[in-house]
């Protein structure tokens, strides 16, 4: 059904890398989500009125701000679809972040007033009625929210949606919360014990968890947050696949919404070889960058001593030493200053967040004591720097 409603209703699938394309998915998710809530609202609505079930009626006007949700979630692709202007040069594809924030808030509103009725459900519970063709019913809902929850997972892998994503995981918590409201009727037709209330208060729970983790996973890229690894390590080794670039380092990527980002970085070039030259291959790279990742790329090129044999024994002995010392530091922009009684070692040291002065100074001293059983004559000179790297190496 997916693979259909994605080849009927999207014009390239296929290049997801386009806003357009992008767009398309965004606004295939909304539409399918306000059709399947809006449908699930008022069919679970007349079972909780009818049954006198405030957990199902909560399950239902939950399915109704996700279909409020999905609505929202439409106007925040359009908008973020919009192409850059002289007042957003990067584009408004934050819109959607915004859009996903409003939602959360609008979940988290559904769950405290859920959990206010559930509350007052248990001070002073009311007889449930029970009907088999309304408990199928609601166990047809758990399937409708199983698929909306695979469909949305399924879009958003593809186009890297956390947004998308988010929604697949808030349908799931509504196929539990419907699941939870299933048990409680047929515990109270089993054993004539009103749990309603109890139940209504698990269900007020998770929707209130669903709305956390909504705001939580759009504030992220709000506020700014490290690169993954495995997007650090896509734009590195794209950068250093071209001849003329011997290593990179310092990549800090800045995203302007989904399929938006510029980033920098520094590429290490020989120092033996032309300004021009290497300028001419960075061009290449900002180029193409744009072209095959759809980053706006900004190189910042780095001299890098290649060939002297004695530069580059210390600098393996200083890689060499850290992996002993500790394997998540390590350093880049390696110059030597030579001299008779004393050679400067001159470096960045780049080293997890977490580390504070203390252990980062401790880091310097033992480096620099054991560079010295190479050569007593070595002196370094380190300049501390953090790694933007999400859960991984600097």
């Amino acid at each position: 059904m997916t693979e259909f409603l994605v080849r009927r209703f999207i014009k390239d699938y296929e290049e997801v890398e386009k806003v357009s394309v992008r767009t398309a998915y965004g606004v295939l998710s909304s539409v399918v989500g306000i059709f399947c809530n809006v449908i699930l609202f008022v069919v679970k609505w007349g079972i909780g009125f009818f049954l006198g079930s405030i957990s199902v009626m909560a399950d239902a006007f939950n399915n109704l701000s996700d279909a409020g949700s999905s609505i929202i979630g439409l106007v925040g692709v359009k908008m973020a679809g919009k192409p850059a202007d002289e007042d957003h040069p990067f584009g408004h594809g934050r819109v959607e972040y915004i859009a996903a924030l409003v939602v959360s808030f609008l979940v988290l509103q559904v769950g405290l007033t859920f959990f206010k009725d559930a509350v007052g459900k248990i001070r002073e519970p009311e007889d449930l009625k029970f009907q088999a063709a309304s408990v199928i019913i609601l166990i047809l809902s758990v399937g409708v929210k199983l698929w909306l929850s695979l469909f949305n997972r399924r879009l958003g892998r593809k186009i890297d949606s956390k947004v998308m994503m988010a929604t697949a995981t808030d349908a799931l918590g509504d196929m539990v919360t419907t699941s939870a409201t299933i048990v409680s009727i047929l515990f109270w037709r089993a054993t004539g014990i009103n749990i309603d209330g109890f139940v209504g208060i698990g269900v007020a729970l998770v929707v209130l968890w669903a709305g956390i983790g909504i705001a939580k996973d759009t504030l992220e890229p709000l506020i700014g947050k490290p690169i993954e690894p495995e997007e650090y390590e896509r734009i590195t080794r794209f950068v250093e696949s071209y001849e003329g670039i011997v290593g990179s380092h310092d990549l800090i990527v800045h995203n302007y919404g989904p399929g938006r980002s510029m980033a920098s970085i520094h590429a290490e070039v020989p120092n033996d070889v032309g300004i021009e030259e290497s300028h001419e291959v960075i061009d290449r790279i900002e180029r193409d960058a744009i072209k095959n990742m759809g980053i706006f790329l900004v190189i910042h090129m780095d001299p890098t001593e290649t060939k002297d044999e004695h530069v580059l024994h210390a600098r393996r002995r200083a890689v060499e030493i850290l992996e002993v010392l500790d394997p998540k530091v390590t350093i880049h922009d390696f110059r030597m200053v030579d001299g008779e009684k004393r050679i400067n070692l001159i470096f960045d040291m780049v080293v997890p967040f977490e580390y504070d002065k203390e252990r980062q100074e401790e880091l310097k001293k033992s480096l620099g004591k054991l560079l010295k059983f190479t050569d007593e004559r070595y002196e370094c000179v380190i300049t501390i720097e953090r790694s933007y790297i999400g859960n991984a190496k600097g």
